[in-house]
């Protein structure tokens, strides 16, 4: 039987605090059958517990309050993002678990981080991450709410915050309207009702005209780096600075059936398996690929790669009936190479309706699969290890990355990420580091 993520109490008594602390009063917990994210050494009882002594009210309230933010916003520095997403943001004086909740939008990451050695009284021990699907991270949650407002039920503590919130949160998903407004104001990084609502009215408007995955990929862009990128805006921008493509003319995969599904595989899994996919489909091998074979695939302008750079915020396609415009941000060759790539991969395993293609610096699972496929279509890992032959040196990667023609820093994640040598610099993927314990990738439910 397959292991599920449990946020469950298990109830205590207690003589202080609230109505409501009272009453939820218990070892709080979360973890599968086999690995607890929240165990620790209690100080007072001197052993190891599954859980702290906290009053689950509190940890309930903040699932509630920040459900949409768990769900869809994308990790970000940006203020604020980690009081909704960080577990030891929840107060009330009690020791809460160092949990920082991370999503993709398809898949959740839970990443515990111990306690220091001299923490009292509760010194949690637990440092290797979970990965859930987006659905059994919202059955979890789910579960432990309404446990929380069954015991204040019985407690007879009525008429709770808690369940004020909860009633709207529920109400808010069942309606697709509602729910849509919601996710988005969560992407932009805003609480619900705090956004500007002119923002959400546009966000739902250019997902009318470009589609809805498009729009949402605007909104994660908005909540990282702080600036909203218009329709109109790039629209704009495809007319004066961009060059003509052709989408019906790209290349197709011939079996596209036949990659994962989204949510049932980390995102870079995907993206690497359509790479692959598409070597073998075209005879590639191991050979690096022309920028001419690249634009070719692609169905963009001869010479593309080198043109001259006339916009460096943001690398997109906007297609309009047949024809497309596509606008490269960065001047670099080796840059506007995966960028080009990045556009082709969401083209062949994204979402098929959308007008709008960007390539963004979010961490959201479509831009995540975009820039596993750009790196293992041009630089495939088979091909990188038998190039530079064990040498990791900074020489060795230079060559490798002249070789390929990309950059120096796709050499270092690809071999960063396939455990060939240290991370150095680069920001770690929580799903990748949890990749490394068997245990803890679960599929979709």
């Amino acid at each position: 039987m397959k292991a599920t993520l449990s946020i469950r109490a298990e109830w205590e008594r207690t003589s202080e605090g609230t109505p409501e602390e009272r009453a939820c009063f218990a070892t709080f917990c979360i973890g599968t059958p086999d690995v607890s994210l929240t165990e620790g050494f209690d100080a007072y009882v001197n052993r190891l517990r599954q859980g702290p002594l906290v009053s689950a009210y509190h940890a309930a309230e903040w699932f509630a309050w920040n459900w949409w933010r768990l769900r869809w916003e994308a990790r970000s520095t940006r203020q604020g993002w980690a009081h909704s997403h960080q577990m030891s943001s929840i107060g009330a004086g009690y020791v809460w678990p160092n949990i920082t909740i991370l999503s993709d939008g398809s898949r959740i990451v839970l990443y515990p981080e111990p306690s220091k050695p001299s923490a009292k009284p509760f010194r949690y021990i637990a440092d290797v991450p979970l990965v859930v699907s987006g659905r059994q991270f919202e059955s979890a949650v789910d579960e432990f709410v309404a446990q929380v407002l069954d015991r204040l039920k019985v407690e007879m503590v009525a008429e709770t915050n808690l369940s004020r919130i909860w009633e709207d949160v529920i109400a808010e998903r069942a309606d697709p309207a509602a729910a849509l407004r919601r996710k988005l104001e969560a992407l932009i990084g805003a609480e619900p009702d705090e956004a500007d609502p002119e923002t959400i009215d546009r966000l739902e408007a250019e997902g009318r005209e470009v589609g809805t995955e498009a729009a949402v990929e605007l909104a994660a862009d908005q909540g990282v780096e702080g600036k909203a990128h218009t329709v109109s805006e790039l629209r704009s921008i495809a007319v004066s600075n961009g060059y003509d493509a052709k989408p019906s003319d790209a290349i197709k995969l011939d079996d596209p059936s036949s990659l994962p599904k989204v949510d049932e595989v980390p995102a870079w899994v995907r993206g690497a398996k359509a790479a692959r996919q598409l070597r073998a489909q075209v005879g590639l091998g191991a050979a690096p690929i022309s920028n001419n074979r690249l634009e070719e695939m692609a169905a963009v302008s001869k010479g593309l790669i080198v043109a001259p750079k006339r916009y460096d915020e943001l690398s997109f396609s906007m297609d309009d009936n047949a024809a497309s415009r596509v606008v490269l941000g960065s001047k670099w060759e080796t840059g506007r190479r995966f960028n080009l790539a990045r556009l082709l991969g969401d083209r062949l395993c994204a979402s098929r309706g959308d007008k709008l293609r960007t390539a963004t610096r979010t961490y959201t699972y479509r831009q995540k699969m975009q820039r596993s496929f750009a790196a293992e279509f041009l630089c495939p890992f088979e091909a990188l290890e038998d190039w530079i032959k064990r040498d990791y040196s900074n020489e060795a990667m230079e060559n490798a990355a002249e070789h390929f023609t990309v950059s120096s820093r796709t050499i270092e994640t690809l071999l960063v990420n396939h455990g060939r040598i240290n991370r150095s610099g680069l920001e770690a993927d929580p799903e990748r580091e949890a990749a490394r314990f068997v245990w803890t990738d679960f599929r979709a439910s």
